[in-house]
C-alpha cells in the first residue's frame, strides 16, 4: 500500500507539472522573460522557502546541523538544472516542441535515474537485486515511449504543416545541440535531490517525516532560480522590457485588470510547477529500497499525462491515422513502463 501511495503521489505531481504552463497562454502584453522570471520567483524561491518553514520542525536547527557539503552540492546542481531549463525553452524555437520534449525529457529520464546508483557504485547490486533488472527494463521502456511521443508529435506538426500549406524553418544542428544540453543538465535535478538527502535526514531526525524532502528544495530550487534569473535579466536589458512589470505592452492591455491578471497567471504557474516537487518528495519517501526510480516514474508520467491532456484538448484532431497509431503505441508503452517499474519496486520490497 505504501508503494501504491507513492505512485499515486508521483501521478499527482506529474499532473500538476503537465498543466502548469497552461496559464501562460492567457497572458497578454508580457514578453517571455517577464512571465518566466515571475513564475520562477514563485516556484523556485518563495514556495520552497515558505513550505519548508511550514513543514519542517525546528528548521533553523536543521539547517545549522545539516552538512554544508550537501547544501553546496544541491545548490550548484540546481544552477545547472536551471541552465538546462533555459536551453529547453530556446531549443523549441529551432526544432519544435515535440522533438525538444522527446530528447530533453528522454535523456534525463534515463540519466537522472541511474546517476545516484552509479555515483554510489551500486548499479551492479541494483541489477542483481530482486526486481532490479525489471526496473531497468521499465526505465528503457519509458525512454522508448517518450521517444515515440516525440515522433508522434513531429508527425502531428507535419500533418498540420501540409494542411496549412506552410513549412516551418528549423535549425536542426543548433536545436539538437540545445536539446542534448537541456537533457543532460535537466537530469542533474534528480541528482541534486539525491546529493541533498543528508539535509533531509537531519530534518527527519527532528520529526519532518514524509515532508523531509521539502528542506532540500531550499537549495536545489534557489540554485535553479539563480541561473534562470541571470538569463531573464540579460533578456530584459537586451530588449528593454523592464517596464512590463508596471504595464503590459500592446493595444488594450494597459488596464490595471490586465497587469494583475498577468501576475495572477504567473503565480498560478509557479504554484503548479512547485506542486510537482511537493508531491514528488512525498512519493519519493514511499518508494522503498529503489527510491532512485522516483525520477523515472515522474518523467514518464509527465509525458504520459501531457499527451492525454493534449488528446482531451483536441490538439490531435485532424491528424492522419498513422500519426494516431504512433501516439496510441506511445501511450501503451508509457503505461507499461510505469507498471513495470512499479512491479520492480514491489519485487525489491517483498
Amino acid at each position: 500500500m505504501n508503494l501504491i501511495a507513492g505512485i499515486l503521489l508521483h501521478f499527482t505531481g506529474a499532473f500538476a507539472a503537465s498543466v502548469c504552463y497552461t496559464p501562460q497562454k492567457k497572458t497578454k502584453g508580457w514578453s517571455w522573460q517577464t512571465y518566466w522570471l515571475m513564475q520562477a520567483l514563485v516556484c523556485w524561491v518563495l514556495l520552497p522557502v515558505g513550505v519548508a518553514f511550514l513543514t519542517i520542525p525546528h528548521l533553523r536547527q536543521v539547517l545549522a546541523e545539516a552538512p554544508s557539503s550537501a547544501m553546496r552540492s544541491s545548490f550548484l546542481l540546481g544552477i545547472l538544472y536551471g541552465i538546462g531549463g533555459t536551453a529547453f525553452g530556446v531549443a523549441i524555437r529551432y526544432v519544435g516542441f515535440s522533438l525538444t520534449y522527446a530528447i530533453s525529457v528522454g535523456i534525463p529520464c534515463v540519466l537522472g535515474t541511474l546517476l545516484p546508483p552509479l555515483y554510489e557504485g551500486k548499479i551492479a547490486s541494483v541489477l542483481n537485486g530482486d526486481g532490479g533488472s525489471t526496473i531497468i527494463t521499465g526505465i528503457v521502456a519509458g525512454a522508448a515511449g517518450i521517444a515515440l511521443c516525440g515522433l508522434a508529435g513531429r508527425l502531428k506538426e507535419k500533418d498540420y504543416e501540409s494542411r496549412r500549406g506552410e513549412k516551418e524553418h528549423y535549425s536542426f544542428s543548433v536545436g539538437i545541440t540545445l536539446c542534448i544540453l537541456a537533457g543532460v543538465l535537466s537530469a542533474l535535478y534528480g541528482f541534486s535531490l539525491f546529493r541533498g538527502q543528508p539535509i533531509a535526514d537531519v530534518a527527519a531526525k527532528y520529526g519532518a517525516g514524509n515532508f523531509q524532502g521539502n528542506v532540500i528544495y531550499i537549495f536545489s530550487n534557489t540554485g535553479a532560480f539563480v541561473s534562470t534569473a541571470l538569463y531573464c535579466i540579460y533578456l530584459h536589458y537586451k530588449h528593454k522590457t523592464w517596464l512590463e512589470y508596471k504595464a503590459p505592452v500592446g493595444e488594450n492591455t494597459g488596464s490595471n485588470r490586465r497587469i494583475w491578471l498577468n501576475y495572477g497567471l504567473a503565480v498560478l504557474t509557479g504554484v503548479l510547477w512547485y506542486t510537482q516537487f511537493f508531491f514528488y518528495g512525498l512519493g519519493h519517501n514511499r518508494m522503498g529500497m529503489y527510491k532512485f526510480t522516483s525520477w523515472a516514474i515522474h518523467m514518464i508520467m509527465l509525458v504520459l499525462i501531457s499527451a492525454v491532456i493534449g488528446i482531451v484538448m483536441k490538439e490531435w484532431a485532424g491528424v492522419r491515422k498513422y500519426t494516431t497509431r504512433v501516439l496510441t503505441l506511445a501511450l501503451i508503452v508509457l503505461v507499461a513502463a510505469v507498471l513495470i517499474i512499479t512491479y520492480g519496486n514491489y519485487l525489491g520490497g517483498s
